[in-house]
């Protein structure tokens, strides 16, 4: 015989978790419907009521009949399906894992290096304190310095004499 549910065996708390926020609500309608097939099941019992044969031996005139089908029934076997597919879930299971570990740590060094990029922009003045002369004692590379490298507005390096695009091909002879 089947072994019967007492309790859900998912870990709702772990799974809600893991969901996004934008499909919080798709998986709310899930588990309640989850929760639902439990209860109504719950609700049956464990094992079918007992037939009272003595009963129907009284009231059913054709003489046999009743005993034929409390043979019957009580030879009536509910197969229970094998669980053929553990076994493979499983060893597919084990052939993905290493990749997802590979991938977690990948990202774990993206976590890093952003978590340290954010640590570095925290670290910077607020933008209202901030002057041009901050600006460029921090990223000399980067401000405007009109007496040792003179632009012209809009001082974006495409509008500058001379500019040559990083994709183009060299010009010929020269």
């Amino acid at each position: 015989m089947a072994k019967r549910f007492t309790k859900s065996s998912i870990d709702w708390v772990a799974l809600e978790k893991r969901v996004p926020r934008d499909q919080k609500n798709q998986f709310l309608v899930f588990k309640a419907k989850s929760d639902g097939y439990l209860r109504r099941v719950l609700a049956n019992p464990e094992k079918p009521p007992e037939i009272n044969w003595a009963e129907y031996q009284k009231s059913v005139p054709v003489e046999g009949l009743v005993e034929k089908f409390k043979s019957q029934y009580q030879s009536l076997q509910v197969p229970f399906p094998n669980d053929t597919l553990s076994a493979e879930i499983d060893k597919q299971w084990s052939a993905i894992e290493p990749g997802i570990k590979a991938f977690r740590a990948e990202m774990q060094k993206e976590i890093d290096a952003a978590n340290k990029q954010l640590q570095r922009i925290n670290a910077l003045p607020k933008f209202e304190d901030m002057h041009m002369e901050m600006f460029k004692d921090m990223y000399p590379e980067e401000a405007l310095d009109p007496v040792n490298r003179p632009t012209f507005w809009p001082h974006n390096p495409e509008e500058q004499p001379g500019y040559k695009p990083p994709n183009a091909p060299a010009a010929a002879g020269h």
